[in-house]
């Protein structure tokens, strides 16, 4: 009698733990992109300029920050972004000499943050429709919760480095 209450009693648990497995979850939204979290206007807090031949060849110094000189200390970015989060425009402001086109328009790499080792491109555009690319910056560091972003400027000669410029942005939203 005894055996037959606990396989009552196992059969009545197991009944309602099958059916408490209603899971709610929620309405589809759609994925953040990296367009959404690139949008907006961003402040200069570093500029680093790399030697990337003296890098190469392990001669020091190879680094030299550059905020404080040619007033970079003024310079802001904006990434304009229409109302689906489709990349429109960006604009430097800011009385800086320019180490890419000041205006313009843009568009990234991919929408989303890559799972291998490639990083994601802005891609610098003098026309609205995008077939002009002016230069490319690579982002070295995703805009987060900590609302702060790097990017890469690379200039190269023969398909050889030579200098590039991390710029180190924090969100003025």
């Amino acid at each position: 009698m005894k055996c037959k209450s606990i396989y009552w009693l196992a059969f009545v648990m197991c009944f309602f733990a099958l059916s408490c497995d209603n899971i709610e979850d929620g309405s589809y939204v759609d994925p953040i992109t990296i367009y959404e979290k690139v949008n907006g206007n961003w402040q200069l807090a570093n500029l680093k300029m790399v030697d990337e031949v003296a890098k190469a060849n392990k001669i020091e110094p190879n680094e030299e920050t550059l905020n404080s000189y040619f007033n970079y200390e003024d310079f802001k970015i904006n990434f304009s972004v229409d109302e689906n989060n489709k990349p429109t425009s960006y604009e430097v402001t800011g009385n800086v000499p320019p180490l890419f086109a000041p205006k313009g328009y843009w568009a990234l790499s991919s929408d989303f943050q890559q799972t291998n080792d490639v990083a994601t491109k802005i891609y610098l555009y003098s026309d609205a429709q995008k077939t002009q690319k002016t230069d490319e910056l690579r982002i070295v560091s995703v805009p987060g919760k900590n609302k702060e972003m790097q990017f890469q400027l690379t200039r190269s000669s023969a398909g050889v480095a030579f200098v590039s410029y991390v710029f180190k942005l924090n969100a003025i939203n």
